[in-house]
């Protein structure tokens, strides 16, 4: 994204060692490392980062259940559901439907805001109000006109299977909820700052239309950075170990900000600043409805008054308590699922952990094989659980035959759920050592198993492993020429480079051309890739 420029010009960064003020200190003035640590520390290195950038990747998430019960638990969400309750059997409300000024103090009281005795004070009363609103927006009460004229208020529909936890509907509920928030974020971020002053304009004029035209450019400039900022965290952490999804806020800000391939430059840290500073509040804002558990940065760091910021510790990076002043975000599983639906409505591929693995081996193997946006060791992983290791190798076996376009990879893919399953499979595998398709990877697996009286496999299924291995990883690598450059030099291509591809075009694999037109084309060896290519020619005429 487009770099951002500083918005306080009475707060410069420093310039240089010791130029800098200490009361105008902000994150931009310390070095990045010292600040947010390397990107490998945090599960980013770039070529993850290249990757997220193409596909999002698969995540995992609670039952419906769990999510429902974090969902309830949001305290915002809990004083809508209570405040509707309340309007049973009706309540009256103001020509706007909003509370009378009579009902306001005792809202607070009911929603634990203020104590039931004693003056209610005007935040207690705003924040009620807020839940109010929040009822209004997610159509928990309706608002109506009685044939007296008076404005009243009743249960919604949704009332009752929401306090009752139907997981559909309160994750319904929540999420719409989550997306008003999200909208209401990026809403108050580009409105003036506080004791910024407005030029009056009159309504109508071109001075009015034209800061009308800024202030909606400015609101869809912060709803891009925030969806960046949540769909980037989402990828990022999306393969953190469980305890380690805590993302730096300047980390976040980096990703952001930095273009792909370049290392974070002295130049870029204001932006980066910027960034933070502006995400602040929005990520603040979601964190109240339990979308993300966020750590704001330290509001001392920029006072600018008292001077306290504390001033860079020299060459020796910042502690851990130290750099999280400048703020820490995680994403909650409520907010995994509500950036996954999202990402769903705009057209991405967001696949759960776990939603291939639903049917028998065929269907794992062949929808594990066709998915490009997979986690094959997970997605197998989840198949074999609660499943008899002997009954689920020959199943899989059985699965990985066939000579159709994706069969190569099943029977690789077949491979690396033997490897899970372990030694329990052995009798399985040993039952296909003769198989013309599976026998060669079956001999392939007990020896590297450590197995006992292994046969050796004769010539023709030595070869015909050869080009199936090869296809499937053709098929596997998506046409990456470094990963098969790699495969093409560990052929046992032989001093005799046409002795070997004389035998291998003869192989009857469906695959066998397209393997040979590889390796003449990636084979360092211009001797080898030369009788590559005859080869293939020779295969393909041989059809």
């Amino acid at each position: 994204m487009a770099g951002r420029r500083r918005k306080n010009p009475d707060n410069p960064s420093a310039t240089g060692p010791g130029e800098h003020p200490a009361e105008s200190l902000l994150p931009a003035d310390f070095a990045l490392e010292d600040l947010y640590g390397a990107f490998a520390a945090h599960g980013a290195d770039d070529e993850d980062l290249d990757d997220a950038a193409v596909l999002v990747p698969p995540v995992r998430l609670p039952s419906e259940q769990e999510l429902t019960a974090e969902a309830l638990a949001v305290p915002m969400l809990g004083y809508a559901l209570k405040l509707s309750r309340w309007t049973a059997p009706h309540r009256a409300v103001d020509e706007f439907g909003d509370l009378t000024e009579a009902d306001r103090e005792p809202a607070a009281r009911l929603l634990g805001l203020a104590a039931a005795e004693g003056e209610v004070a005007e935040e207690e009363v705003v924040e009620a109000m807020r839940a109010w609103s929040l009822a209004c927006d997610l159509d928990l009460v309706e608002i109506g006109t009685t044939a007296a004229g008076e404005h009243v208020a009743i249960p919604g529909p949704d009332l009752e299977p929401a306090e009752q936890g139907d997981p559909e509907t309160v994750l319904e509920l929540w999420l719409t909820a989550a997306g008003i928030v999200r909208e209401l974020a990026a809403e108050a971020d580009s409105l003036p700052a506080e004791g910024e002053e407005e030029d009056e304009a009159e309504e109508g004029s071109e001075e009015d239309e034209a800061r009308l035209a800024e202030v909606e450019e400015s609101r869809d400039a912060a709803a891009e950075l925030l969806d960046e900022a949540l769909q980037v965290l989402y990828e990022t952490t999306a393969f953190a170990e469980p305890g380690t999804e805590t993302v730096p806020l300047g980390v976040l800000a980096a990703l952001l900000v930095v273009p792909e391939g370049e290392e974070p430059s002295e130049e870029l840290l204001g932006d980066i600043t910027d960034v933070m500073v502006a995400l602040d509040p929005m990520l603040g804002d979601l964190a109240e409805l339990g979308l993300l558990a966020y750590r704001p940065i330290d509001p001392e760091l920029f006072d600018e008054e008292d001077g306290e910021t504390p001033a860079p510790a020299g060459d020796e990076p910042l502690d851990e308590a130290e750099s999280a002043r400048f703020g820490l975000v995680r994403l909650t599983p409520l907010g995994v699922y509500a950036v996954r639906q999202w990402l769903l409505e705009d057209g991405y591929d967001a696949p759960l952990v776990g939603e291939l693995a639903q049917g028998d081996a065929a269907e794992l193997l062949t929808a594990v094989a066709e998915s490009a946006n997979v986690l094959p060791e997970e997605e197998i992983r989840e198949w074999l659980d609660g499943r008899e290791p002997l009954p689920a190798a020959r199943e899989l076996l059985a699965a990985a035959r066939g000579t159709d376009t994706y069969a190569p990879l099943r029977r690789l893919l077949c491979r690396l759920a033997l490897d899970q399953l372990g030694s329990p499979a052995e009798p399985a595998v040993r039952e296909v050592l003769d198989d013309p398709e599976l026998g060669g990877a079956a001999r392939a697996w007990l020896a590297a198993a450590g197995a006992a009286d292994v046969p050796a496999p004769e010539r023709p299924m030595v070869l015909w492993t050869v080009v199936d291995t090869f296809a499937a990883h053709l098929l596997d690598s998506g046409g990456d020429a470094g990963t098969l450059r790699d495969l093409v030099t560990g052929l046992p291509v032989t001093d005799n480079p046409a002795s070997y591809f004389g035998e291998l075009w003869r192989v009857d694999h469906p695959n066998t051309a397209d393997v040979l037109d590889a390796v003449g084309e990636l084979h360092l060896d211009r001797q080898v890739a030369k009788e590559a290519r005859k080869a293939a020619f020779k295969a393909r005429s041989k059809n």
